[in-house]
């Protein structure tokens, strides 16, 4: 039975590793500024990890086998120095790759939390809440309307908690239920939760961050292909989690600025 084991564990190991190779089930194109430097921390923290996993599960079938008769006769052999060795050379290793692929990745991750937008970002105000998104732009005057969350009415569609009749720079908002960006700009987005935590998964922008309840979030990301892209909540936020979506529209500039005119004259 050892020796079975042994060579199971040696399949289920390559099987597992040629899987990774080969891209199975692997990410969705790239259609982010952002996203080749993230694929690339990917793919070097996989290729890292994976030779530590194969060399380890290999390790294992070999002392699986080389122990998996029944000769009751056969001396033990004890690692010198007991296990006390084995375990802190263990800690070094793991650590010691820890430490690397986190330098490395740092600056990948700081383009992305700690570079502020292109200031000539287009701005928009994502609020989320169970279970939906909506999404705001300026008007024509560029200016965003004050946002007070006693005002928040669904019944009536006003999903920010704008007062238009007093706020003059409210009533020119633009509001949709789908992200409409245009390729090729950057873009500065700005979370909002008005319940409980959500989050703002898009995998084409490998971008994915959470909504914090009482917190407003920045993100910004540009987008370098047209299309339509799911974006999905990954935090579980309630019974209709399942079902909270939206979409981001890649689309043209020409295209971007007459859905904003279709949309202001509603």
């Amino acid at each position: 039975m050892g020796k079975l084991f042994a060579a199971v564990v040696t399949i289920i190991t390559l099987v597992s590793a040629a899987i990774f190779a080969m891209h199975v089930w692997w990410l969705p194109p790239d259609i982010s500024v952002l996203g080749s430097g993230i694929d690339k921390q990917l793919e070097e923290t996989m290729a890292a990890t994976g030779v530590m996993f194969v060399a380890a599960q290999l390790l294992l079938a070999l002392f699986v086998w080389r122990s998996g008769d029944a000769n009751p006769l056969r001396a033990l052999r004890t690692f010198p120095g007991g296990a006390i060795p084995m375990v802190a050379a263990a800690i070094v290793i793991v650590g010691a790759e820890v430490l690397v692929l986190t330098l490395v990745g740092s600056k990948v991750w700081a383009s992305i939390y700690m570079t502020p937008p292109d200031p000539g970002s287009l701005r928009i105000d994502v609020q989320a809440g169970q279970f939906a998104y909506y999404f705001r732009y300026a008007g024509p005057d560029g200016r965003f309307g004050a946002i007070a969350p006693e005002k928040i009415d669904e019944a009536n569609e006003n999903y920010f908690g704008l007062d238009p009749a007093n706020d003059t720079t409210a009533r020119d908002d633009i509001v949709a239920a789908t992200l409409e960006v245009p390729v090729n700009k950057p873009v500065a987005l700005t979370l909002h939760s008005k319940d409980v935590g959500h989050s703002f998964y898009v995998p084409e922008l490998r971008l994915q961050q959470d909504f914090v309840p009482g917190i407003v979030v920045p993100i910004h990301f540009t987008a370098t292909k047209t299309g339509k892209y799911e974006l999905v909540c990954t935090q579980l936020c309630g019974l209709g989690h399942y079902n909270m979506r939206a979409y981001v529209e890649v689309v043209t500039e020409p295209e971007f600025e007459q859905w904003l005119q279709d949309h202001a004259s509603e």
